[in-house]
């Protein structure tokens, strides 16, 4: 017969094996996932849900309720969406932060201290999300409220230093250096504003010298092309008023600030001019670009050096300098005229049918006699320059 002390340990294993079993007390964690259910207890969440399902968490949508009574006064309601947008902000969840500080405001709160603080607050929010104008507009809304709201003051200026308005910056930080003189962040921030504005007037002031610079090496490029009498486009050089309109559209990347090329045309120390001159050869849809042609250089010249030797798209091995035609098209009229390859580049461009176009003169280059040549021109009149 089993004593006291056996009917005890009986009764504390019987006990013991109701956890054990399936027999486990009400609203127990199940073995195998009790991690998941344990982190549903708000107390013990590793991260809040950013929406809140009462069916899903019903213990935290209690709390949320509790905290955001709706029969709070403003002023605490207010406080509260302040405090929730400051633990966001601890966080670095900045745009959270705004969405709480906003809420906070929404509440219009006759506590005019607490809203300078909740728009200083979504500025600073604001600032590290980088929407600096929005953040100085709440900044500016602070001092509205409360002019010697220093931390407004810091916000702002640093707002107008982003946004590279340094004078503003400056000032912003005066006034808030008359109310702390010792402000330490006032300080830094107007020197570094001070010392960025004069980096920006100095760049300013090299700006306008370069941009007279350059217009004075136009004029001096513009008035050499005209006395030389070569013609841009199809623009008749004793028309000064739109000689005068086309020299207001010159640009230093060439005549047109969309030059094929984005070469220029150049005026050496000894006055002569260099042009970049672009030589198509419709048979085969090729083409070369001389960057920096002399006036006075010879078309040869140029097409022995450059055909010293055969390119591989000639497969059929004719395009020998002694072989090669240049050409013009006179698209007005619709014909051509053939250059001598003797010529130098000045000749052709002084021609009377010759238009510089987009700042680049361009030649066509055919094979004596190859029936290409022959058929190219399809009846169009060509005249030969001597």
């Amino acid at each position: 017969m089993a004593g006291p002390e056996g009917d005890h340990e009986a009764d504390l294993d019987a006990f013991l094996d109701k956890f054990r079993g399936p027999e486990r007390y009400e609203g127990a964690f199940s073995p195998e996932n009790w991690e998941k259910e344990f982190e549903k207890i708000p107390m013990f969440m590793k991260k809040a849900p950013s929406e809140i399902d009462p069916k899903q968490n019903p213990d935290l949508a209690c709390l949320q309720s509790i905290i955001f009574d709706e029969e709070k006064t403003l002023e605490e309601q207010a406080k509260t969406y302040k405090n929730e947008g400051n633990d966001y902000f601890k966080e670095k969840n900045y745009k959270k932060a705004v969405i709480s500080y906003t809420e906070g405001l929404n509440k219009k709160s006759s506590d005019q201290d607490l809203n300078a603080v909740l728009h200083t607050n979504r500025a600073t929010a604001q600032f590290y999300l980088g929407n600096y104008r929005s953040a100085l507009s709440d900044s500016i809304a602070a001092r509205k409220l409360s002019p010697n709201h220093l931390k407004a003051i810091i916000r702002g200026a640093l707002c107008h230093l982003e946004l590279k308005h340094f004078s503003e910056a400056m000032t912003w930080c005066e006034e808030g250096l008359r109310i702390d003189p010792k402000e330490k962040k006032l300080i830094e921030t107007r020197a570094k504003a001070n010392r960025l504005k004069r980096i920006e007037e100095r760049d300013l002031r090299k700006a306008g010298l370069q941009e007279k610079k350059e217009q004075a090496q136009k004029e001096a490029v513009f008035k050499a092309i005209k006395d030389r009498n070569i013609k841009l486009s199809s623009v008749s050089s004793e028309d000064e008023n739109v000689i005068s309109a086309s020299l207001a559209e010159m640009s230093l990347d060439g005549f047109s600030s969309h030059s094929p090329t984005g070469s220029k045309v150049c005026l050496d120390e000894n006055g002569s001019l260099s042009w970049p001159v672009l030589f198509l050869y419709p048979e085969h849809g090729q083409s070369d670009l001389i960057s920096a042609f002399h006036e006075e250089s010879r078309f040869i010249d140029h097409l022995t050096v450059m055909f010293e030797e055969l390119p591989p798209w000639d497969t059929e091995r004719k395009y020998y300098p002694s072989e090669l035609e240049l050409y013009y098209e006179d698209e007005e009229r619709e014909e051509i005229y053939q250059i001598c390859t003797q010529s130098t580049l000045l000749q052709a461009l002084q021609h009377q049918r010759y238009f510089v176009k987009a700042g680049t003169p361009t030649f066509l280059v055919l094979v004596k006699c190859a029936p290409f040549s022959k058929n190219y021109f399809g009846g169009k009149k060509v005249h030969w320059l001597k």
